[in-house]
């Protein structure tokens, strides 16, 4: 029986990914860098090996799946092809793992770890089933009926699937350190839905998702009239949003999702979709109401009389999206965001963006850049976005206490660098006072 040996086992797809395979019975172990990752517990829970970086890791009979953060030149790589040892990286497995199943690819610029995670929780409660989520979470099933996981575009890896279906949240201009332009991003997607096997479920609020030239059926879904699945009669409650679902004009059933914000709505109505498409009835897609989210989305905890929410939004559309949550789940609490923008070229790119979108808060803190290994930050520094937002200010991690004073406040740590790591200081600092 072969062993997989994962380079960079702690990547939130790769550790994903180990965990299916270990489901489904194969012999898995990885290897990564000393520092802890959140993704590490659930590889421990199932007792996979991590071990620290080292040429001695790779042996014969191994079978190799690198992460896409490492380069050709790593020293476990390296290894592996002096040992001529059968090599993939990550979304090459992955294209060639998901062919044994029905699968469902969930990608778009924003909302594919939220749509992903919720899909896999409606499937999960009704079949037998396997899912990679991007916030670190797998599981695999021996006799899965679906393979549901995330599709990325970033360096078009996502070319490397050949999907039953697609959900398509929206196509947004990212990742500015390889795409060009929004329609280098289109000409993605599209070759993307070209590879789509049985049928593609796309945001029809998304005038560039309109534009999608496909050979299977395409169902829309938003808050438009023109859409196959629309939204109607949303109703903000204590424990959620409440809305009416409506097929091709005709009323379906009511949903409710335990979030709130437009964009929750919108992912919710891609699942409905998919599941109704394929046949499950709307008791069974009522599962929606039970889901507990997924990991750095809002994930929210209660400090003192503060509410502290975790999120991974590194992109002004997704901050302004996560502050609009927030506004409407707290209505009556001040909004506090700490920002810390990820990666240079984005920060350059969106720079303007980023600090309409951070208006949107009532208080704005910013954390220094966080750079990638792969660019040079030339002259930009977080003071660049500091003057376009008036009364923002820079917070050191040490300073991390003077948030201390607002009362009563929902403080958002955003970001996909190592924000947590002002936040744990943070309540580090708060339950050493309270001690």
């Amino acid at each position: 029986m072969t062993t997989y040996h994962f380079i960079g086992i702690k990547g939130t797809g790769m550790s994903a990914l180990a965990q299916i395979l270990h489901d489904s019975g194969e012999k898995v172990q990885g290897s990564d860098v000393e520092k802890r990752f959140f993704t590490q517990a659930a590889l421990e829970s199932k007792n996979i090996p991590v071990l620290p970086f080292s040429k001695e890791n790779i042996t014969e009979g191994l079978t190799i799946i690198a992460g896409n953060a490492f380069p050709d030149d790593h020293i476990e790589i390296e290894e592996a092809k002096r040992l001529g040892l059968v090599f993939y990286r990550y979304h090459e497995f992955l294209g060639e793992w998901l062919k044994q199943y029905t699968s469902i690819a969930v990608t778009g610029a924003h909302g594919k770890t939220s749509t992903t995670g919720l899909l896999a929780h409606v499937l999960d409660s009704v079949y037998p089933i396997s899912y990679l989520i991007g916030d670190g979470t797998g599981k695999g099933h021996v006799d899965s009926n679906y393979f549901v996981f995330e599709a990325c575009e970033y360096r078009r890896h996502f070319l490397r699937y050949e999907p039953d279906y697609a959900i398509m949240t929206n196509i947004d201009f990212d990742h500015p350190d390889y795409f060009s332009s929004i329609n280098d991003v289109f000409d993605a997607f599209q070759s993307m839905a070209d590879n789509v096997k049985k049928g593609i479920i796309a945001c029809g609020d998304d005038e560039k998702l309109q534009q999608i030239q496909a050979k299977v059926p395409v169902v829309y879904y938003g808050f438009l009239p023109s859409n196959d699945f629309q939204a109607q009669n949303v109703k903000e409650t204590e424990f959620g949003t409440e809305f009416d679902v409506f097929v091709r004009n005709t009323y379906y059933d009511t949903f409710t999702i335990p979030m709130y914000g437009n964009h929750h709505i919108l992912n919710a109505l891609s699942v409905i979709a998919i599941c109704q498409y394929e046949g499950m009835e709307a008791e069974e897609i009522k599962n929606i109401s039970s889901f507990k989210g997924v990991k750095r989305r809002f994930t929210e905890k209660k400090v003192n009389n503060q509410v502290v929410i975790d999120d991974y939004a590194h992109h002004p559309k997704e901050i302004t999206a996560t502050i609009e949550s927030a506004r409407k789940k707290y209505p009556d609490k001040n909004v506090v965001a700490i920002f810390q923008p990820h990666t240079f070229t984005r920060t350059k790119t969106f720079l303007q963006e980023f600090a309409d979108s951070l208006k949107e808060a009532d208080t704005v803190y910013l954390c220094e850049i966080f750079g990638s290994a792969r660019e040079d930050g030339g002259q930009l520094t977080i003071e660049d976005l500091q003057q376009l937002i008036p009364n923002s200010s820079i917070l050191e991690l040490e300073q991390v206490d003077n948030l201390k004073i607002y009362d009563d406040s929902v403080l958002i740590f955003m970001g996909a660098g190592d924000i947590q790591k002002f936040q744990q200081e943070y309540e580090k600092k708060l339950a050493h006072e309270n001690a």
